[in-house]
């Protein structure tokens, strides 16, 4: 048994096949911070394309944001800020309460009508100023506030997915 659970997500982040891998490790991370759903969007930097390529769910009958590759640097940062953010490396968003965050933080809009939560983590990985991927845990149906314990647990995750996304990538011919 792991002594802890960054531990245990590095075990299972660094012993299979990235795809697995990564999978592997949403399923770790979603209950870890108690979240309803968690997703994962991969990116390729030189393409300015990605995707959300894995999704842990609590329950199945949550959504499921899975979707092919699609450009991301046209009309989803005009759309969404916190995608803008995560272009422009920028720390990660936490967002307690979508209904109470104000424009410059999010679209209150975009996120109903596309991710239907209402609390998440917009966690950006990051590697020499690209955006690679961002970790989306979040809560559906009431706010949702982001503990210290949360919020250095996913601090801390980031780096440990970043290789692992990027390895996902080069499998992929991406880059």
């Amino acid at each position: 048994m792991s002594d802890s659970p960054l531990t245990e997500l590095a075990a299972v982040l660094a012993a299979s096949p990235p795809a697995e891998a990564l999978q592997r490790a949403l399923d770790l991370v979603g209950p870890q911070v108690r979240a309803d759903r968690c997703f994962l969007y991969v990116r390729d930097p030189a393409q300015g394309r990605g995707r959300i390529a894995f999704v842990w769910r609590l329950d199945e009958a949550l959504p499921d944001p899975r979707h092919d590759w699609q450009d991301d640097t046209g009309d989803l940062p005009r759309q969404d800020p916190l995608f803008r953010a995560a272009l422009a490396t920028r720390p990660s968003v936490f967002v307690d309460d979508v209904h109470a965050a104000g424009p410059e933080v999010l679209n209150q809009e975009f996120e109903r009508t596309t991710f239907g939560h209402r609390a998440l983590v917009h966690a950006h990985l990051v590697d020499h100023g690209q955006l690679w991927g961002i970790l989306q845990p979040c809560v559906f149906g009431h706010p949702r506030h982001w503990t210290a314990a949360d919020r250095a647990y996913l601090d801390a995750a980031g780096p440990l997915f970043l290789p692992v996304v990027q390895a996902y990538m080069r499998g992929l011919g991406k880059i």
